[in-house]
């Protein structure tokens, strides 16, 4: 492996983070907070170092996989790293580590935040955290490996590690024309959900901000109560349609745009369906035969509402769902693992590999009545491979071990078992609220420094699928050159 290769990429991708950055300062200048001189300041770092590494490590030649693997890993947290400076340098925050957190939740589009009140910050923070985010739903890498090419570097290699879900999907047969059509179609989508929030009479800032975080299944608001602060079901319905439409494998929606349609055709899809409808339906009985809602239509809006936010990881919030009867909590509970398809910004475990366990499991189980008959997992007209399947097992396993891993350490830090293995799930998860003192009317402000360095390296490993992180850790990925040259 070439550091040299590697640094150049992530110098690269500092410099499209500060150019984000301007941006965001040029927000700020136009509401006159206070804080356009920190953001400016922050790209300028944030440019020089970007572009003075990518200039200084100049190469010719393909990426290999292993520089693939760790130019996303690295990419990643040195995005979180710079995208920390705004919040230090506009004194929005004043630790580091409480800011790298911040970053790293957005970046990730994990949503769990360290401010207690959202409403009291400059406009130009709150649109940074909300542009963090839509850049790293679809991803930064994504984004960036458009013009590689141009560049003399090849995408692929990006590409695989980056996308997730189990297999990355080409729309076209180069990939810098797969990366600019998703990106297309994630900002049509984003274009659309703002002109009806604008049309449900939110403002022009609350709009662009919240449909940067919808499709992003981010998360972040701009209000202290989030979605619930609007106290419109219009609002509330348009954000159930676009968080379901941001959990669906966005090769589907750019084929539904290019007139080919195939939703319904499409296996992943309808279990995806099921899987938030029938939630949604199971949560909205519950509460209205206990008594929690004396009126049909908001009882199936906050069930359907909080069942979507929850399976796609967005975590938007319109009702407190702690107040719940438990058995509507334990269905949401159970949500926090199911995660959008793959092939869309959404966290979690991923709709398909559950599927390929749901289909998995009944091959076993016909297995035992049929013991000499050759049994294939299928999914459409398509054959599953014996090793999609090991590699299916095994990411499930290693994210439950995970998610265990994280409660014991933070049990180890002082944290009550619910909120260690609620935050634990949250963070791998992608999701940011959960249950405890990380509800949905909590935040993440009050964790020791140690804690929050944790459920960041947590929050990266989660969005980045494991692997990618986690080859890092292993010797063979640095057997090959290790130099500078």
């Amino acid at each position: 492996m070439s550091l040299a290769r590697v640094a150049n990429v992530v110098g690269l991708l500092q410099v499209f983070v500060s150019l984000s950055m301007f941006v965001a300062a040029g927000v700020a200048f136009v509401y006159g907070d206070g804080d356009a001189l920190g953001i400016l300041l922050a790209g300028a770092v944030t440019f020089f170092v970007g572009g003075f590494t990518y200039a200084l490590t100049m190469f010719e030649g393909e990426l290999t996989p292993r520089e693939g693997f760790a130019i996303v890993t690295m990419a990643w947290t040195a995005a979180a790293a710079f995208g920390a400076l705004p919040y230090l340098f506009t004194g929005a925050l004043g630790s580091p580590i409480a800011a790298f957190f911040e970053a790293m939740s957005g970046f990730t589009t994990t949503g769990a935040t360290i401010f207690a009140e959202i409403e009291v910050l400059p406009h130009g923070v709150l649109f940074w955290r909300s542009l963090t985010q839509w850049l790293g739903g679809m991803g930064i890498i994504v984004l960036v490996i458009a013009v590689l090419p141009y560049l003399g570097v090849g995408g692929m290699q990006l590409f695989k590690a980056e996308v997730p879900g189990p297999t990355p999907e080409r729309l076209r047969p180069r990939i810098t024309q797969t990366a600019k059509l998703l990106w297309l179609v994630y900002v049509g989508l984003t274009a659309a959900e703002t002109v009806l929030y604008l049309l449900g009479g939110m403002s022009l800032f609350d709009a662009v901000n919240h449909s940067f975080t919808t499709l992003a299944s981010g998360g972040f608001s701009t209000r202290d109560a989030s979605i619930a602060s609007f106290d419109s079901p219009y609002i509330h319905w348009v954000t159930i349609v676009f968080m379901y439409l941001a959990g669906v494998n966005f090769s589907l929606h750019f084929r539904a745009a290019t007139g080919r349609p195939v939703y319904f055709r499409d296996h992943e899809w309808r279990f995806y369906t099921y899987i938030v409808v029938l939630a949604a339906l199971a949560i909205a009985v519950v509460n209205l035969t206990s008594g929690s809602y004396g009126a049909v239509e908001p009882a199936v809006r906050h069930a359907l509402f909080q069942a979507t936010s929850i399976t796609t990881t967005t975590g938007f919030v319109i009702a407190d769902y702690e107040l719940w009867v438990p058995g509507s909590q334990m269905i949401l509970f159970a949500l926090f693992f199911v995660g959008g398809m793959a092939g869309s910004t959404g966290g979690g475990i991923k709709t398909m590999r559950l599927l390929l366990l749901v289909k998995q499991t009944a091959i076993e189980l016909r297995k035992h009545l049929h013991p000499k008959a050759v049994l294939l997992i299928r999914v459409g007209d398509k054959t599953v491979k014996q090793e999609v399947l090991a590699n299916v097992t095994g990411f499930v396993i290693l994210y439950l071990l995970l998610c265990l891993a994280g409660a014991v350490v933070l049990g180890f830090l002082g944290m009550d078992p619910m909120t260690s293995i609620a935050a634990s799930i949250a963070t791998v998860g992608n999701v940011g609220p959960a249950f405890g003192d990380v509800g949905a009317t909590d935040n993440y402000g009050w964790m020791s420094d140690p804690a929050l360095v944790v459920l960041s390296f947590f929050m990266l490993v989660g969005r980045l699928e494991i692997y990618t992180v986690l080859l890092l850790f292993h010797p063979e990925t640095w057997k090959a050159r290790r130099s500078f040259h």
